[in-house]
């Protein structure tokens, strides 16, 4: 093909004057274009010449031009982008060959994509090397911030240090493993100031503990802190590198990486450490639900750390263990494992519960073992039974494969090193952001089908996300599959649900006055959305939208919004299409304003101004909603809300503060933290001193900026004899290099 192109800039938008050598290299110009602007081609249409069958006529178009045009019958159907849009380029041919622009439409119905255009099909193969996530550094990195470093000696921990051997833990490493730790460190920091990274030494100052995380997982906790899974997983197996992460999930159903660490011990001391180190990180906010192994020492310290979280054991974690545990009962594995499932998955109330239980443990003669006897002693912390109250949002499982915590299985084997794993971190990290980002980009792009005429799919057609969305249409289409029968009649109306698709029973609780619904099978408790059995009970009863309270903010397309979302779901749709609308307006400015620097001031002042009256219109409204619960007497019940109101809109990216200082390699050591009310720890204020060869350096009040969420203050200098009071649970580390994993006093 002839890439030649005559007197076109490839940089420019097609007009009059441009020519090209054939209607391919016109095609190769649009697409270079259109990668540029941000939206995906298409070979609309072409005409040869009946005399001499060559091409005399081409059109080409944007992805989304035209109608979708689908059968009502399909069965299948499939999602298209067609929406109506007519940006397209036309080109003919004269006759001394070369080819002129025609017509072309400039203006698109939908928002354009520049960053991601990437993921369009047309773009893909255009440029190997930038598709390549492994050879493409993101483009849209979060803005920066400030690295913390700040450490604390809680009192809480001081009963944990009288062990010696919580002590003298270290880290066993390679040779060299140490300063490619630093190294990772500093060249992360050094992309993005806010990427936090923390060293526990013991007496010896040798490296006991390591933890890090990165900016964007420091934003993703501010979104989805509702549930976090702590993953021991690498540590216990005995993998060759003592991994442990913290991990979340996004509105997309992906997991986001939360905090690495690489842990010497699994000692009481160590996980406090390590929780207290995250919480600090995460602007001294705690999860409201932890999923971890059963652990005596994890259940000490997130009881020490986190008092106000819900402590609950991950399902795979339980039921891994029991052919290692009882082993005797190999014979019996079966007809063991059938009544253990009934008994936790069945049991409709906590009665019953005791009941099978009880029945189970007399039948296999497990009375003695004292395994079992812990698992019912945790009971409340992992049977479904107990856990009506909140939800896992599919981070827990009934097995490891299909966990979400699982995503790094496949970076890390039984021997993969600590070397071969910092050589691949960042790759992992912009794996995962490449996800969703695709995902990000998918749910602009694409509109999901209906399949049923379900009041129920159209209800929540633009407020799931597509992969929410998804699975509760699969559970929508599954409620034709089910019958009820009314059980008793009240209030709180009881219904057996018989599910012919998998030929279970389930009963479902629906009270009238409340409008609260529970199923046996818990899927909302465990995914985040209502199961076909609750659905079809909803429908019998004549309701045909889904209770508010039963579709979770963080699965909706409002899920990174600051605002909650509303009990009159046509609001949320008509802010997604108003959201859109506006994004599609913002670009078409943008696009106007940068042109000069006159129109660029002009956009710029128009924004401001734009962007001041809309945020005292929206505080004003809020404002009088408060006063008028006040007026209900509820002033107390709301203080807390006006606080937050008050403050919701200062951003501080929109204020002028002084640049970042770099700080140093580790953590500091700081005094014991009082504890106040809820979850919040006080944090001394670490000042700075001058000309100490410490490693720390001068930093003002406003270089100490981390996050939205994240204002910690600090209020004194830590002496340097500090790092050698060997009663101090965390000491630091202050030089710039390395030795192993052994560090000079």
């Amino acid at each position: 093909m002839d890439s030649s192109i005559v007197m076109v800039n490839t940089n420019s938008e097609p007009n009059d004057e441009m020519e090209f050598e054939s209607h391919e290299t016109a095609y190769t110009f649009y697409k270079e274009y259109a990668k540029s602007v941000g939206f995906g081609t298409a070979k609309l249409s072409s005409r040869r010449s009946r005399s001499s069958k060559e091409f005399i006529d081409a059109k080409f178009s944007c992805i989304r031009y035209g109608n979708k045009q689908q059968s009502d019958d399909a069965i299948n159907p499939r999602p298209s982008p067609k929406i109506g849009c007519k940006a397209s380029l036309h080109v003919k041919r004269r006759q001394d060959g070369k080819w002129y622009v025609y017509s072309f439409v400039k203006e698109h119905n939908h928002e354009l994509l520049p960053a991601q255009a990437h993921f369009f099909r047309s773009h893909r193969n255009s440029d190997p090397l930038s598709n390549d996530v492994r050879m493409r550094r993101r483009k849209n990195s979060t803005a920066g911030g400030k690295l913390f470093s700040a450490y604390q000696n809680v009192d809480c921990l001081e009963n944990f240090m009288n062990r010696q051997q919580d002590k003298g833990r270290s880290l066993v490493l390679e040779p060299g493993n140490a300063q490619l730790l630093l190294e990772l460190f500093m060249h992360m920091q050094e992309e993005n100031p806010k990427f936090f990274y923390a060293v526990d030494l013991n007496e010896e100052h040798r490296l006991r503990n390591v933890f890090w995380v990165d900016s964007k997982g420091l934003e993703d906790f501010c979104y989805f802190s509702d549930v976090v899974s702590f993953d021991t997983t690498y540590f216990t197996s005995k993998y060759k590198i003592p991994l442990v992460l913290f991990i979340g999930v996004n509105h997309h159903m992906q997991p986001t990486l939360l905090g690495c660490a690489l842990i010497a011990d699994e000692s009481v001391f160590t996980f406090a450490w390590l929780l207290q180190t995250w919480f600090i990180a995460m602007g001294e906010r705690a999860p409201q639900v932890i999923l971890t192994d059963q652990n005596d020492a994890l259940k000490a310290a997130v009881a020490a750390v986190f008092p106000g979280t819900r402590h609950c054991f991950c399902l795979w974690h339980v039921l891994e263990k029991i052919p290692k545990q009882l082993e005797f009962l190999s014979t019996w594995h079966d007809s063991f494992m059938e009544k253990f499932n009934k008994c936790i998955y069945q049991s409709w109330t906590e009665d019953q519960f005791e009941k099978r239980w009880w029945k189970l443990v007399d039948r296999f003669k497990l009375r003695d073992i004292k395994w079992v006897q812990s698992l019912y002693d945790d009971r409340a912390s992992w049977v479904p039974t107990f856990m009506r109250d909140i939800s896992f949002a599919g981070l827990s499982t009934s097995s490891r494969s299909e966990s979400l915590n699982s995503f790094f299985d496949k970076y890390v084997q039984v021997d993969t090193s600590l070397s071969e794993f910092i050589e691949q971190y960042q790759l992992i990290l912009e794996d995962r952001h490449e996800e969703e980002a695709k995902a990000n980009f998918d749910a602009w792009h694409e509109t999901p089908e209906l399949k049923s005429p379900s009041p129920f799919e159209k209800q929540l057609l633009l407020v799931y996300t597509h992969e929410i969305y998804q699975k509760f249409q699969f559970e929508v289409l599954g409620a034709s599959a089910c019958h009820l029968k009314k059980e008793n009649d009240g209030v709180i109306t009881t219904y057996d649900v018989k599910d012919f698709e998998n030929n279970q029973n389930y009963m479902v609780e629906w009270n009238t006055s409340n409008s609260d619904i529970c199923c046996s099978c818990h899927l909302f408790e465990y995914k985040g959305y209502l199961c076909r059995h609750a659905i079809v009970v909803l429908q019998m009863s004549g309701v045909f939208s889904i209770p508010p309270k039963y579709i979770l903010k963080r699965w909706t397309n409002a899920a990174l919004s600051k605002y909650p979302i509303s009990e009159k779901l046509e609001e949320v749709q008509s802010k997604v299409r108003r959201f859109n609308d506006l994004c599609r307006r913002a670009i078409i400015l943008g696009e106007e304003g940068s042109l000069s620097q006159e129109s660029y001031y002009m956009a710029l002042g128009a924004l401001s101004e734009a962007l001041k009256q809309c945020v005292n219109f929206n505080n004003s409204v809020e404002n009088a909603a408060l006063a008028t619960h006040v007026d209900c007497n509820v002033e107390e019940e709301y203080q807390s809300t006006t606080t937050t109101s008050n403050d919701k809109f200062s951003d501080p990216k929109m204020k002028t503060g002084k640049k970042a200082a770099r700080t140093g390699v580790a953590a500091r050591s700081l005094g014991s933290v009082e504890n106040i009310e809820g979850n919040k720890r006080k944090v001394p204020q670490l000042g700075a001193v001058s000309g100490s060869n410490d490693g720390f350096q001068q930093m003002e009040p406003n270089d100490l900026r981390s996050h939205n969420a994240m204002q910690m203050q600090f209020h004194s200098m830590v002496p340097a004899t500090m790092f050698h009071n060997v009663s101090s649970p965390f000491h630091t580390a202050t030089s710039t290099h390395l030795h192993d994993n052994h560090l000079p006093p």
